[in-house]
């Protein structure tokens, strides 16, 4: 692997194709509106645009993920979600409903009430669109930037963005109001910022790096309240990599990082202090139909090792089934922790990665119902592939890099028929990724695209459609990162 040089950028031509080529993939494909996860946070910010309330009594039996509170005017229904994906969405729905003269005050609340599904599916996606698909998309150019810096290849960083982005169960949860994409999405941004901005002198003083990891690792608490732990791994990662910074520079960095995730963290509380009448309430204090939610604290006790097997090996859940991509990424974090340069990334990789799966371990519900793959551990799949970077710069045959992206592609079609169908796999199957994506969905053309869900094509014609619009954009992407792959080569060593 090369020296680390972060002189060496992600050439700006493929990152911003990349960037519109990620965020069109996780539009283009939509998840059911009324998956209990993705309603819930979809009724609560309808809740919170059309009638300024954090109740979801309205909407409440066409959910079973709420809360229940008794109160001084009775029993109410609460979403019993962290709120950061729902304050995503309000801006949203709020522009939504002005636009269209439409709210679902009009409509019937009815789960057989068509009208009411496609208002719920047009909200649902745009929430995505400038939501989860929106930070994943960034968070995608700033992998591609940060592997091609950590190894002076840009060929070695866009093989790290296009196997986090694609080639991942990220693709399909990006399509969902769940938290677990924006989550990982902003554990990246995080720490971009932090290794740019202690990669040098120069890049030291800058203001921007501090902010930007500070109110990526606050809003991550505000999406998914666990998202705590990972940050303070992150967080301690900053205060090792700045160790050398002069005092007063020192405590200008760390006071505006801190001051940045405290003002990411505000509309969190001050959602809580609107709902419950203080800001250190949750809904999750009201859980109703889980009974594994009054286990230790709310539902997380002690990793199991069953189910760690589980969500790693394992067929119905297992990570590397859905994903085999990221095992070259495992890889690559050892090549970090082996080379006194990148040890301390590599350290960080292996703890966030270790906090991730060992929370999904410790959770009563840990396979996470209907789940392709295990939701819950998808935060741990940036820096799984991080490592892919590495990797692919160490490859010296054309073989190997062949049978690399062979992988690589592999994972990517995975992904494909995973994010076209339906991520939400029901929890009776044992291995839900074959016998339901494939078998069940793929196989007779049932998609839920943009094309077929709002301009009336068919199936098969909305995802050929897809294809025929993402794949010249990636043979783009990778011929200009061939091109400025082989200039680096070509330029004269300094």
């Amino acid at each position: 692997m090369s020296e680390p040089n972060t002189t060496v950028r992600a050439p700006h031509a493929s990152a911003l194709l990349l960037f519109a080529l990620v965020w069109l993939s996780c539009v283009w494909f939509g998840s059911f509106e009324l998956n209990p996860n993705n309603a819930t946070r979809l009724f609560g910010a309808l809740a919170l645009v059309e009638r300024g309330e954090a109740t979801i009594d309205r909407y409440e039996t066409l959910t079973i993920d709420k809360a229940q509170f008794e109160t001084k005017t009775g029993t109410h229904y609460y979403m019993d979600k962290a709120p950061g994906m729902t304050l995503m969405a309000a801006p949203v729905v709020w522009a939504a409903d002005r636009l269209a003269g439409a709210q679902s005050y009009d409509e019937v609340i009815d789960i057989t009430n068509l009208r009411l599904a496609n208002f719920l599916r047009l909200r649902l996606w745009l929430a995505v669109a400038f939501g989860s698909a929106l930070l994943t998309a960034f968070a995608t150019v700033l992998l591609f930037d940060f592997g091609t810096g950590l190894t002076g290849s840009p060929a070695a960083g866009l093989f790290a963005a296009l196997g986090y982005a694609l080639g991942s169960v990220i693709w399909g949860w990006s399509t969902t109001m769940f938290g677990h994409a924006s989550v990982a999405a902003l554990f990246l941004i995080a720490t971009w910022a932090i290794w740019r901005g202690t990669s040098g002198a120069t890049e030291l003083g800058r203001w921007r790096y501090p902010v930007m990891a500070g109110l990526a690792l606050g809003w991550g608490v505000a999406v998914e309240f666990q998202a705590a732990l990972g940050g303070l791994a992150i967080g301690l990662w900053a205060l090792w990599r700045s160790r050398s910074a002069v005092w007063p520079m020192r405590w200008r960095l760390h006071a505006l990082a801190v001051a940045s995730a405290v003002v990411a963290v505000l509309p969190m509380l001050a959602y809580n202090q609107f709902a419950f009448g203080t800001p250190f309430m949750t809904g999750y204090r009201g859980v109703v139909g889980f009974s594994g939610m009054n286990q230790g604290l709310f539902g997380l006790t002690y990793p199991k090792p069953e189910a760690l097997l589980g969500i790693t090996l394992g067929l119905r859940r297992g990570l590397m089934w859905v994903a085999p991509a990221l095992v070259m990424g495992g890889v690559g974090v050892v090549y970090w922790l082996r080379d006194r340069r990148t040890r301390d990334l590599g350290i960080l990789a292996v703890g966030v990665i270790g906090i991730v799966l060992l929370l999904n371990a410790s959770y009563a519900y840990w396979d996470g119902g209907a789940s392709t793959g295990p939701r819950h551990s998808v935060p741990a799949i940036p820096f799984l592939a991080l490592g892919l970077a590495p990797f692919w710069a160490s490859l010296r045959s054309r073989a190997a890099k062949r049978a690399a992206a062979a992988l690589l592609g592999l994972s990517m079609i995975l992904n494909l028929v995973i994010a076209s169908t339906d991520i939400f796999a029901p929890e009776n199957m044992a291995t839900p990724v074959w016998t339901r994506n494939f078998v069940g969905l793929f196989a007779h053309g049932k998609f839920n695209t943009l094309a077929n869900v709002y301009w009336g094509w068919q199936p098969w014609f909305g995802f050929a459609l897809y294809l025929d619009v993402a794949l010249p954009m990636l043979g783009l992407i990778l011929w200009w990162t061939r091109a400025a792959e082989r200039d680096r080569r070509l330029a004269p060593s300094v």
